[in-house]
């Protein structure tokens, strides 16, 4: 099998030899960049699973880096950061992270989140890669949803999550509890937070009506329901 390929992306040089480090010393093969300019380059030839980000970086804004990288590439976006507010890690949750990782942190408990995720991911019934719905195709493969006139709207990794999980489970109670054992992450506000904005963003892209969403509805005090009727290829 294939190591798993994690792209770290740090102005830091010894938090990148140490993540490298120890990554590699767990099987994972990495690559590591100090600006995001190089890191960019570097995806035009190499597809990383999973994308350590750090969100200050000399030459670029890393929150926009990371809505870029979570609607134009198909890895794992993990946050690295000192900034440890609340505001600060619900807002790159928002924007597509898969996760967030505060600074100083145990090299080990990264190897942790980045093995369990990827075990998530590999774990999850894979029904097939295209999705039918309701005048909708979900195209898991490109990360993108196409109508019926062949339009295309690009989703996220993170948005992607969250829509195989309706489509696996359509017409079925899925509980805020449910989504967090699923979809993995820490339960509490910021999880909340992300799910209530992901969710959002799906609904405006199916072109739902925010007081009567026909396909994605809310059961207050119990969780989402998918309403579509669906066939996988």
């Amino acid at each position: 099998m294939t190591q798993p390929l994690v792209a770290i992306l740090d102005d830091e040089p010894a938090i990148r030899t140490m993540l490298a480090d120890a990554l590699e010393e767990a099987g994972f093969q990495t690559m590591a960049f100090g600006r995001a300019t190089e890191f960019e380059a570097a995806l035009r030839s190499a597809t990383p699973d999973v994308c350590l980000v750090d969100l200050s970086l000399p030459d670029r804004d890393g929150l926009t880096l990371v809505h870029r990288l979570a609607l134009e590439q198909g890895a794992t976006v993990i946050i690295i950061s000192g900034r440890a507010e609340v505001q600060d890690k619900i807002t790159g949750l928002e924007l597509g992270a898969d996760d967030y990782i505060i600074k100083p942190f145990d090299p080990a408990e990264v190897v942790a989140r980045i093995r369990a995720r990827l075990r998530r991911e590999s774990s999850t019934p894979q029904t097939g890669e295209t999705a039918r719905f309701n005048g909708w195709t979900a195209h898991f493969d490109r990360y993108v949803l196409e109508d019926e006139t062949g339009a295309e709207t690009p989703f996220s990794h993170a948005e992607g999550e969250v829509l195989r999980l309706f489509l696996e489970r359509p017409k079925r109670l899925i509980s805020r509890n449910a989504m967090q054992e699923a979809l993995g992450g820490a339960a509490g506000e910021s999880f909340d937070r992300a799910m209530d904005v992901r969710i959002s963003r799906l609904r405006t892209k199916l072109r739902e009506d925010p007081k009567n969403p026909r396909l994605i509805k809310t059961i207050y005090g119990a969780g989402y329901i998918f309403l579509g009727d669906i066939s996988w290829t």
